[in-house]
């Protein structure tokens, strides 16, 4: 599948219809971003039932500030509403591949309970 541009207007959208979304924050200036992007794409179009998205931090500054992207790129995974992976820097592409299995193979219900128990102990 090949990567979705997201943006403020269809960031939530996506989010919601889609159990898996992994996301990378970059930049048209950021050289390190120019060498992930290949990279993330392959992986994409690779792999079924995640959605691969990208957001241009410098057109999309809302949505970087408001997941505190301080560095780029950054890989985010979002599953079933819930951030579980986020990662600054780039991923070599079996990193980024065994990265999409763990979250894939991810328990959420034992995610969800270690929140909560997280949340009273606060």
């Amino acid at each position: 599948m090949a990567t979705v541009n997201l943006t403020a207007e269809n960031f939530n959208e996506t989010v919601e219809k889609n159990p898996i979304v992994f996301i990378d924050f970059w930049a048209e200036w950021c050289g390190p971003c120019k060498q992930f992007g290949p990279i993330y794409e392959k992986v994409s179009n690779e792999t079924e039932g995640v959605v691969f998205g990208k957001v241009n931090t410098e057109e999309q500054q809302d949505l970087a500030a408001y997941f505190q992207i301080r560095s780029i790129p950054t890989t985010m995974a979002i599953k079933e509403g819930v951030i579980v992976f986020n990662h600054p820097g780039l991923l070599p592409e079996e990193a980024l591949k065994d990265v999409v299995n763990q979250v894939k193979e991810l328990d959420m219900d034992m995610v969800r309970a270690e929140i909560a128990k997280q949340e009273a102990n606060a």
